[in-house]
């Protein structure tokens, strides 16, 4: 057999690959830390209010997502419990003062007003900041969790110029988008040549669908797929030492590679209760009339093998995709220039205390990877401890998650 000096190189790497997972590499840096969340009140008299009240409850507050844009890192925490004053906020990067800094209502108190439908947000899960300087942002509307859930308000999208702070539209989803076990809590967001030309993504993980808008056209349609529902044999999960069972969580983590040469990108996706990944080019999704008729357009990829459950994906511009490892305290990487195998991925840090439920990754315009953990399953199964630190945010540059592992080969 002739070993090529590529064949090498890739083969060292998978070698320094297998050592690092072992010795758990710790490239991120933690940046913040919260026992629970404060808020930026205007005085302290009307936070006193609001706990006397019940319109803040500290331990009720959890964040699922985080973005990033100039000096802005958003948080946002659903209203799954009561108590919580603001479902979409940020922080100053450029003004904080401690490492537990006070979250910021965006774009304000008044637009995080719950079952203020037409003019505020009552429910947020992620959000997802375009290359025009706009954020996205889906409103489930709902307050509680499982059979706790109401309804005060429909699913609508809201999309915000950051540059403003104004909300640009909001658009309705319609009653054919989604269904009785509907619950849509992750958004892509696709942008053409145009800042016009965008199209959003967003996954239906118990309804089992994947509904698409377009900005130009103001209006949405919705995929139904095999490759949505959950794994019947992966719904069974062990996390900051608590085992529980997801096995209705169908799909929800999506991300979007780099313009491919057809001039169309590929959406990775993958259902939680699954170790798969499976994926579709946007000219199937970007196209209504493909809704009945493209069913063979999906592909499905490997196994990632056990314990890879996965919430959360990010990419940077050269195809490097991250993600979430949720049972492994974990975050893993993949190279798209390289088949999606498992001797092609790498665990690049993982922290059996800090990174308990890393629930989302981003990677920001200057090629910076943030995660942010949230103990999660003990959020919802115990309540959280409050003399504790629950939630964490690391960053770290991409080329030092990479370096040494095979996604860093080119």
């Amino acid at each position: 057999m002739i070993v090529t000096m590529q064949t090498f190189k890739l083969a060292l790497l998978l070698f320094t690959l297998l050592k690092g997972e072992v010795q758990a590499a710790k490239k991120l840096k933690e940046i913040f830390a919260w026992n629970y969340f404060d808020f930026a009140y205007p005085t302290d008299q009307d936070r006193y209010n609001a706990m006397l009240n019940g319109d803040y409850i500290p331990a009720n507050g959890l964040p699922v997502g985080i973005e990033i844009w100039n000096n802005k890192m958003f948080v946002t925490l659903p209203r799954w419990k009561e108590g919580v004053p603001s479902t979409l906020n940020y922080v100053d990067l450029d003004r904080y003062d401690s490492k537990s800094p006070a979250l910021i209502p965006f774009p304000d108190w008044k637009s995080n007003e719950a079952g203020n439908c037409n003019n505020a947000l009552t429910s947020v899960d992620r959000v997802k900041v375009d290359r025009c300087d706009r954020l996205w942002v889906l409103d489930t509307g709902t307050t509680g969790i499982g059979a706790n859930m109401k309804n005060p308000c429909p699913y609508a999208l809201n999309v915000f110029d950051l540059k403003t702070s104004k909300r640009l539209r909001r658009y309705q989803l319609r009653p054919e988008d989604t269904n009785p076990n509907t619950f849509i809590a992750n958004i892509e967001v696709d942008v053409g040549a145009k800042c016009e030309d965008a199209f959003a993504y967003m996954s239906d993980e118990l309804g089992y669908g994947l509904i698409v808008y377009s900005w130009n056209q103001d209006t949405s349609w919705r995929f139904k797929h095999g490759f949505f529902f959950p794994d019947p044999l992966a719904g069974d999960f062990n996390v900051g030492g608590i085992n529980f069972q997801w096995d209705d969580e169908g799909i929800f983590g999506m991300i979007l590679s780099p313009l491919q040469q057809d001039g169309y990108r590929t959406l990775f996706f993958g259902p939680l209760a699954s170790n798969r990944e499976f994926a579709v080019s946007t000219q199937i999704l970007n196209n209504a009339s493909k809704v009945d008729d493209g069913y063979h357009d999906f592909v499905a990829l490997e196994d990632r093998g056990p314990n890879s459950h996965v919430t959360a994906r990010a990419m940077d511009d050269t195809g490097v995709m991250f993600y979430n490892l949720v049972d492994r305290n974990a975050v893993g990487c993949w190279n798209s220039v390289l088949p999606y195998k498992p001797e092609y991925m790498a665990v690049v840090d993982s922290d059996h205390e800090g990174l308990i439920f890393p629930v989302d990754i981003k990677v920001d315009r200057n090629r910076n990877l943030w995660v942010m953990s949230d103990r999660m399953p003990i959020f919802l199964i115990k309540g959280i401890d409050v003399n504790d630190v629950n939630f964490r945010i690391y960053v770290a540059p991409v080329e030092n998650m990479i370096k040494n592992t095979v996604c860093g080969f080119y």
